[in-house]
């Protein structure tokens, strides 16, 4: 028996060499879309980018469409972290609002990538409908966490979950915006504990006439 000889690798699947090839085109396109701009993106810039052919970004995605509704859910998806476990409420919706500003520091690509293909989506309309369809997704969670809230009575009584979750995606959204236009007018770490905090007061069902929670 030979000893000393290094251990083959096992052979990747078809499904995994598929993941990796789909997240590196994804990659790849969030590149360019922060380097030029979504008009910037066709199949064959994104193979290039990522060392692979058109014929490639085709089998996968089968159109620039296609691929920016990938774009625009890989992006997004598990923006803020360490909230899976948190049940809906006041506590929840907190933290989410704080997470995602503090997240719109780290300048990821991706996130960067997201906000911007948002921007575009108000004229561009390859990318509207798929915009709509996340922002309702958002939309949504957030007034469920408003209408958890009412029910356990942690929040105010007279809110309209829709109207708050509204006011909450355009003020986080917009912060963003501000930051890819001018990073060092916003300071998202200190901005993050605040916005979340207004929030926490405009809120909560034991806010006193003067704003502030009581115990």
């Amino acid at each position: 028996m030979l000893t000393g000889m290094p251990a083959e690798s096992p052979r990747r699947t078809q499904e995994q060499r598929r993941t990796t090839t789909g997240a590196a085109l994804l990659a790849a396109a969030a590149e360019l879309v922060v380097e030029s701009g979504v008009r910037a993106v066709t199949l064959a810039r994104v193979g290039e980018r990522a060392g692979y052919s058109r014929g490639i970004v085709t089998h996968h995605f089968g159109s620039k469409q296609a691929l920016l509704d990938a774009l625009a859910k890989a992006s997004q998806g598990g923006f803020v972290p360490g909230i899976g476990d948190v049940p809906p409420g006041l506590d929840r919706l907190v933290l989410l609002i704080e997470g995602y500003v503090r997240e719109l520091g780290r300048d990821g690509v991706n996130g960067r990538a997201f906000l911007l293909l948002w921007a575009e989506a108000a004229t561009a309309a390859e990318l509207s409908g798929t915009f709509r369809e996340r922002d309702e997704a958002f939309r949504a969670e957030l007034s469920g966490d408003v209408e958890a809230g009412l029910r356990d009575g942690t929040m105010r009584a007279d809110l309209v979950p829709r109207d708050v979750a509204v006011a909450v995606l355009g003020q986080v959204r917009g912060i963003g915006l501000q930051r890819l236009l001018d990073p060092d007018a916003v300071d998202t770490e200190r901005l993050s504990g605040a916005v979340a905090g207004q929030w926490r007061r405009a809120l909560c069902a034991e806010a006193g006439a003067d704003g502030e929670v009581r115990s």
